[in-house]
């Protein structure tokens, strides 16, 4: 993102605001007015149990001392606000833009603050003669940096995307587009646990991506092929790239194109970016990627890209998890049943294969290295088990498939899409990779 020209100079200034503040005082009536501007621009169920005029000051939940995470010290300065503790609200604004010189939105509250000083503010974000859109990226920045106080994931729920990960995938990615977060979850022994959560920058127009240049960012599963460290690469992209596996199979059969879809920071004269301003990228701050980074295993570490992610209770994640295992053993044992039909009947008529082969042909070679052998016996290992984003009920599911028949052994790295067809569950997909 550019820089902000003209009205936005001054926001970057905080020696003008400390003047300002040592030689002007504060109306009630100042405060209130913030407030009610605050609460109106951002979500009202953020401020849910803070008190306006508490009989005694409360501590913020971040320290004014603490600078370790921005998100935190903005909510806390809206609190502040909200219960008109200005000169507390002010220290921690002083603080944020200190500690993160190059956060926009940290100025943007802070400039509020000191104009109401001298003159009535009437809207959140009083910048005279800013660009209209810069100020509208900066408002729908602070709305989903807010909304995620309000809207952090419940511990006691699971994201029904994810229902079972190999036992050396260590950590796995869920992407909300709507929320405009990052989630990272842990694998505790085929328990998924929530760790934290980023702030995170989309396509301009949004997500579902279909072909090269539409600026918006896929839906789907993915994996991190690479990490690209910031040496290697110009400042747009900051401290450095997590390259993701897009076009994947399921994308390529239906003509999605594009490529060059990266995990990737900013420059290093932008902290963080709007909601909706890359060319199709996710774009995190710098110190963000940094420990995002930490927690991923090249060719390992799946993502999923989500328009809005859904959370379900453990029973019915269970339930689902069996559901995908028994549609993907029931195929395993129609396969060494040697029985073509029972095979034959796991598979949509609408099935598509990498190479584009029609279901009658792509079956026939599926059989072929099978006349004769007197049996067939299946193992299946490592296997991953995903719910596909997106419109309608699909799985994704990747294995380790060991076939022995007479004196012959095969192991292949394979990955099935399913869809619910009349009720049934079919595999539309079937490729080695």
């Amino acid at each position: 993102m550019a820089d902000y020209p003209g009205a936005f100079g001054w926001l970057m200034c905080s020696s003008v605001f400390k003047k300002l503040n040592q030689v002007m005082s504060i109306s009630k009536y100042a405060v209130s007015t913030l407030c009610c501007l605050l609460l109106a621009s951002l979500p009202v169920s953020a401020f849910a149990g803070a008190s306006i005029a508490p009989a005694r000051p409360t501590v913020p939940s971040t320290p004014a001392g603490d600078t370790s995470d921005p998100d935190s010290m903005l909510i806390a300065v809206y609190k502040l606000l909200a219960q008109n503790q200005l000169s507390a609200a002010q220290t921690l604004a002083d603080n944020l833009v200190a500690a993160y010189p190059t956060f926009r939105l940290g100025y943007l509250v802070q400039g509020d603050l000191f104009l109401m000083h001298n003159t009535a503010v009437t809207t959140f974000g009083a910048v005279k003669n800013a660009p209209p859109d810069k100020l509208k990226d900066l408002r729908d920045e602070a709305r989903a940096r807010i909304k995620s106080l309000s809207e952090r994931p419940d511990p006691n729920l699971l994201p029904r995307a994810i229902l079972q990960l190999r036992d050396d995938q260590k950590h796995a990615f869920v992407v909300d587009a709507k929320r405009s977060r990052l989630y990272v979850y842990e694998n505790q022994a085929g328990h998924l646990k929530f760790m934290t959560d980023y702030y995170i920058t989309q396509g301009k127009l949004g997500v579902e991506k279909s072909k090269e240049g539409d600026q918006k960012t896929p839906l789907g599963v993915y994996y991190i092929t690479s990490h690209l460290p910031g040496a290697r690469l110009s400042d747009f992209y900051g401290s450095g790239a997590l390259p993701i596996n897009y076009p994947n199979e399921w994308d390529k059969v239906n003509g999605r194109s594009g490529s060059g879809i990266w995990l990737h920071g900013t420059p290093a004269d932008s902290f963080s970016r709007p909601p909706l301003d890359s060319d199709g990228c996710i774009v995190l701050t710098n110190p963000d990627l940094k420990k995002l980074s930490e927690s991923v295993e090249i060719g390992k570490t799946p993502i999923v890209i989500s328009e809005q992610v859904e959370f379900i209770t453990p029973s019915k994640w269970n339930q689902e998890r069996e559901l995908a295992s028994k549609l993907i053993n029931d195929w395993r044992l129609d396969v060494e049943s040697k029985n073509s039909q029972r095979w034959l009947s796991n598979y949509s008529s609408t099935f598509r294969n990498p190479q584009g082969d029609s279901l009658a042909v792509w079956f026939e070679k599926q059989l072929s290295p099978f006349y004769g052998a007197p049996d067939i016996n299946i193992k299946l290992s490592d296997i991953t088990v995903f719910n596909y984003p997106g419109k309608g009920n699909m799985l994704v599911s990747t294995f380790t498939q060991e076939t022995r028949y007479g004196k012959n052994r095969n192991v292949t790295r394979k990955r099935q899409y399913w869809a619910k067809e009349a009720n049934r569950w079919k595999i539309i997909f079937e490729g080695v990779i």
